[in-house]
């Protein structure tokens, strides 16, 4: 039976559950919205990844002997709380922008409609999911952006926790990588894999020869081949030498890469090995991938950067109560006020306003209380941009597994696609596009 993964949760959820259960506000239905109130890193867009992992995280979000017995054991919650949890299984709605889609400064990107009893206790996991994996596949949109037509590959599973780096892995191949390291996040999700050799197996032998012969006779000569743990021309030139100039690439690693990237072109073309691709490494980012853009660079290795969010390792989302049943059972909006922190209460549906098919603005229409929200055909030069994820608590397919990441990599594509050509610089700046409340 799969792990629960109900405890993955603060605890002042369930604290809140408990007091709601004995004032009898716990029944009162609310609707719940995750957004950022701006974009991390004042960068121009952001990224909404993690929506699939999220959904097959709540399948499992169940309290069993062994949830409920720690809880007991720490008196976390009181025994009508236990009670209510042993029974919890989520009923309600979530609607959502599509996983790949972009956002910007106030998108409700997922909305929780149910019971406060039910909605808030998915707080924590929705956010801890969401705000990671939009941070990261955030960063590696950036960086797609930045390598243009040439192949990135996530590569940085050594530089974050061992769950997270699937999760990073997932979320970067969404933005545009084409492979990850990782084999996990091939085996769950789908992800192409790729990998070679790193510096141990030429450390390994007894020469650098010995490493180059014994690694195309394992690989075969489409192979790539790192070239930089003793002397880079050395390296090339006994890559070569070894493989013949039908070798598939090398890899660099370090030094000056613009630099060192046009000798090594130079030397091979000089050797004869015109076909042979170069293979870039050595902590990129976009920046440095930007920077490589006039380089004789085949293909970019991405590590650290893009599984912490290049800078930004949180999308910055929150969770928040905006709109729940009054004592009258009517609907009433509500909203945080305090300074730097107020938010917009009232249900919402998002709109992306294009021009000749290019993103002019983000429209946001807020229902009064919990009146008809605007229609798509009243935005007729807008694209809906919420869709259903749950109903009455059952997951609609299409959005998990590996045919769910396929289908968010494939609309990523097309989001992006509608950006201003303002959105694609790397400076900190306004949102690409503004966000409108109608």
């Amino acid at each position: 039976m799969p792990a629960s993964t109900a405890l993955l949760t603060d605890r002042y959820e369930l604290t809140m559950l408990e007091a709601a259960l004995r004032d009898g506000t716990a029944a009162r239905r609310s609707v719940f919205e995750l957004f950022a109130r701006r974009l991390a890193g004042g960068r121009r867009f952001g990224v909404v990844a993690g929506t699939g992992r999220l959904l097959t995280l709540l399948r499992d979000f169940r309290f069993g002997d062994d949830e409920l017995r720690y809880l007991s054991d720490q008196n976390v919650v009181d025994a009508d709380t236990l009670a209510f949890l042993a029974d919890f299984r989520f009923t309600g709605t979530i609607t959502g922008y599509r996983e790949g889609e972009l956002y910007f400064p106030g998108s409700p990107v997922l909305t929780v409609e149910g019971t406060f009893a039910e909605a808030v206790i998915l707080e924590t996991l929705a956010l801890s999911v969401i705000n990671h994996d939009s941070a990261v596949a955030t960063a590696a949109a950036r960086m797609s952006i930045a390598a243009g037509e040439r192949p990135l590959a996530e590569m940085g599973s050594r530089r974050a926790g061992e769950r997270s780096a699937v999760a990073a892995a997932r979320a970067a191949y969404i933005a545009g990588f084409g492979a990850t390291s990782n084999l996990e996040a091939g085996r769950t999700w789908g992800v192409p894999t790729m990998g070679t050799a790193a510096h141990a197996w030429t450390l390994l032998h007894d020469s650098e020869e010995d490493a180059f012969r014994a690694q195309i006779a394992a690989q075969g000569l489409r192979t790539t081949l790192l070239v930089d743990t003793y002397d880079i021309r050395t390296g090339v030139e006994t890559a070569i030498r070894v493989a013949g100039t039908g070798l598939g690439g090398v890899r660099i690693d370090s030094g000056d890469l613009p630099v060192v990237a046009a000798d090594v072109r130079a030397q091979l073309d000089a050797l004869g090995a015109t076909e042979t691709r170069i293979t870039v490494t050595s902590d990129l980012d976009e920046y440095a991938i930007a920077a490589l853009a006039a380089s004789p660079v085949d293909a970019y290795g991405v590590g650290t950067s893009v599984v912490t969010g290049s800078g930004s390792p949180t999308a910055g989302m929150v969770f928040k109560l905006v709109a729940r049943q009054g004592d009258d059972g009517g609907w009433v909006a509500v909203a945080k006020a305090s300074a730097e922190k107020a938010s917009t209460g009232g249900r919402k549906a998002a709109f992306r306003l294009l021009r000749d098919g290019v993103a002019e603005a983000e429209l946001v229409a807020v229902a009064d209380g919990f009146a008809a929200l605007d229609t798509p055909t009243a935005h007729p030069d807008a694209r809906a941009l919420h869709v259903p994820l749950v109903v009455d608590g059952e997951i609609l397919p299409g959005h998990e597994g590996a045919d769910g990441v396929r289908a968010a990599r494939a609309h990523h594509a097309v989001a992006r696609a509608e950006l201003p050509v303002t959105a694609l610089g790397f400076s900190r700046s306004d949102p690409a596009i503004p966000t409108r409340y109608i």
